[in-house]
């Protein structure tokens, strides 16, 4: 079956994502003294020609000459080209073969190269036009066949002309070649390709931007491997978020948008609505009302363990996923942890001090060893329960309170009460996460508690401590020392002031928030949280997230899934398989799992359905997100 639309389409850093005469280059000049001068040259020529600079005539005239290229060269750059397929061509490569006959390649590059890679996606020869090599009695490469019209400016309009194809035209291509077919009027459309390259001059002569295949194929409305291009899917990064979670993005093929620093709530109902993707840390607050301004956000990643930053119910409620980082950073607020409790025993910080303001005080009162002491993790979970493994090898004797059941590690002693545990050890240290019951968890009458000359150490949430209460216990010499990463009210910016009164006491380590802020965690979690994001995207699993349902799903293949989320109501389930029944849609998988709030249920039907069911699906009562995977 032959659809209306003919597509003609570039190779060179469109069909693949590289130039491939720049790829010959590296080839053949690998052991050239002259290598690097050469092939920036190669590429520069290239880039004049795309850009219509210099004339294509001329361009390829500089790079042969530069090459010094043989034929035994080819099967390695046929091998290497193989590899470099856009990654929208490698994605859709059933489309291509499924509908060949319409496709052709017209290029200003070689067969002898083009023929080798296009024929895996089932593009024949005789739909290949592109220049040929002219080689010498040794095989080398000397040169061009001059009589190709494609070795010629202009020569793919004059192709396209005298292939005199039926229907609409639509070019896609990065070159000014491939618009030059447009402004012949010989194609009625031409789509600046910017998957591998963007040209500015080119792109400003284009009837659309196409980030992607996909974006062709989704205006176009034809089948096609997603449901929904990426480059449409907006992601917001904030914070100061690892380069390696936008990189991931932006290979992957999303819009992305990098704020440094934290947004306010108004900035960021400002921004929110288009966005599909979030991206934060600990310092943006994602509340209700700036929830109500996001029409289209489908996922929140906090690239940190806490998510009280953000309101999960609100979030829940409009059917967003919230994924977070878990485990990523465990291992760095540990080693803080364990760093201050030799810092706060030796009494380092004050050492430190007046080392700075040139005073020469060495004293051993005041000053411990670590080993012996009676070390008090208050919260069992990921952080504290590596704490005690840490602790416990380097001497310290671990007991634990939680409110969970958790089974003690190592030597680590489980007490049952909180007042317990804190007037028999020496070291307190907390690490608990931010819900509201934990608002305030060590007060007054906690510190009080405390054995007199102890040390305390709060890395896990600022709400959690009265600071007030601490700082009095500091001045009249109750505790002997503390460590406090996490603040009630912490500054949104690096380079913002901060003032609190317990700054005065001695013996005190005050840090910014900086717990998990290693190169070690931030890589961690710039992999984890965006893998998971989009994991959701393409496959609709749910494991990890923070307030859905967790399932984990097959692999799609030969179907058609669909997402729906809805509140958690009685008989959704027994309407979205009426709708099925009555639409003769068979299902082929159906998965699902509710919580508290809402159901969320995957079906995977057949290929072929009745397109008015995806409205009805969305129309069903009780409907807080309905998506289509392909």
């Amino acid at each position: 079956m032959s659809f209306r639309k003919k597509f003609i389409i570039d190779f060179d850093s469109t069909f693949t994502q590289v130039e491939a005469l720049d790829i010959l280059g590296e080839i053949c000049l690998a052991n050239d003294p002259e290598k690097v001068s050469k092939l920036e040259a190669i590429t520069n020529i290239t880039n004049s020609g795309m850009e219509g600079q210099l004339s294509f005539r001329e361009s390829l005239d500089a790079r042969i000459a530069l090459l010094s290229a043989h034929r035994k060269h080819l099967p390695e750059l046929v091998e290497r080209l193989q590899q470099r397929v856009s990654k929208s061509f490698q994605i859709n490569k059933k489309f291509i073969r499924k509908y060949a006959s319409d496709i052709h390649i017209v290029s200003n590059g070689f067969k002898e190269f083009i023929i080798p890679v296009v024929a895996d996606f089932g593009i024949g020869p005789d739909h290949v036009h592109a220049n040929t090599f002219v080689f010498d009695n040794h095989d080398n490469i000397i040169g061009f066949d001059k009589e190709n019209v494609l070795s010629k400016n202009g020569g793919k309009s004059k192709v396209l002309e005298q292939l005199q194809l039926k229907g609409t035209i639509c070019v896609i291509g990065d070159g000014f070649t491939d618009y030059e077919m447009r402004a012949a009027g010989v194609a009625q459309t031409f789509y600046a390709f910017t998957e591998n390259v963007h040209r500015s001059r080119v792109v400003s002569f284009a009837d659309h931007v196409a980030p992607s295949l996909d974006e062709i194929l989704y205006i176009n409305k034809m089948e096609r491997k997603i449901s929904y291009p990426k480059s449409r899917l907006n992601v917001l990064v904030l914070e100061n978020i690892h380069q390696n979670a936008i990189d991931f993005f932006t290979d992957e093929g999303y819009n992305v948008n990098v704020v440094s620093g934290a947004l306010t709530e108004a900035e960021l109902m400002n921004v929110i609505e288009d966005v599909s993707i979030l991206c934060i840390r600990s310092k943006t607050q994602v509340t209700q009302a700036v929830l109500e301004h996001a029409k289209r956000l489908h996922l929140i990643g906090a690239f940190c363990i806490g998510t009280n930053q953000i309101d999960l119910h609100a979030a829940t409620q409009k059917g967003i996923a919230v994924f977070n980082a878990p485990f990523s950073n465990t291992r760095s607020v540990v080693e803080l942890a364990i760093a201050e409790i030799i810092f706060l025993l030796r009494n380092l910080t004050d050492r430190i001090f007046e080392m700075r303001n040139g005073l020469w005080n060495k004293l051993a009162t005041s000053s411990y060893e670590i080993r012996g002491k009676k070390l008090g993790i208050i919260g069992y979970g990921n952080i504290g329960a590596q704490l005690s493994v840490l602790a416990e090898n380097l001497g310290l004797d671990v007991y634990f309170y939680d409110i969970d059941e958790k089974l003690p590690l190592g030597n680590a002693t489980k007490v049952y009460h909180l007042e317990t545990l804190l007037k028999t050890v020496d070291i307190v240290s907390v690490h608990v996460d931010g819900r509201p019951e934990n608002s305030q968890l060590i007060g007054a009458s906690e510190i009080n508690a405390m054995k007199p000359g102890s040390y305390f150490l709060n890395l896990s949430r600022g709400s959690v401590v009265d600071l007030d209460a601490l700082e009095a216990a500091l001045h009249n010499g109750h505790i002997a020392g503390a460590a406090i990463d996490v603040f009630p009210d912490e500054p949104t910016k690096n380079g913002a002031p901060f003032s609190h009164s317990i700054q005065s006491a001695k013996n005190v380590i005050l840090t910014p928030h900086i717990g998990g802020s290693t190169l070690e965690a931030q890589e961690d979690i710039a992999r984890f949280v965006p893998q998971k994001l989009v994991d959701f995207i393409n496959t609709g699993n749910t494991q990890n997230t923070v307030n859905f349902p967790a399932i984990q799903l097959p692999f799609l293949k030969e179907a058609h899934r669909l997402i729906h989320i809805h509140k958690n109501e009685p008989g959704v389930l027994a309407k979205i398989n009426q709708l099925f029944a009555s639409s003769n849609s068979n299902i082929v998988g159906q998965y699902l799992k509710t919580n508290e709030q809402i159901g969320y249920v995957i079906t995977d039907i057949d290929k072929v359905y009745d397109k008015d069911l995806l409205k009805q699906l969305r129309n069903i009562s009780g409907t807080l997100k309905f998506r289509v995977l392909y």
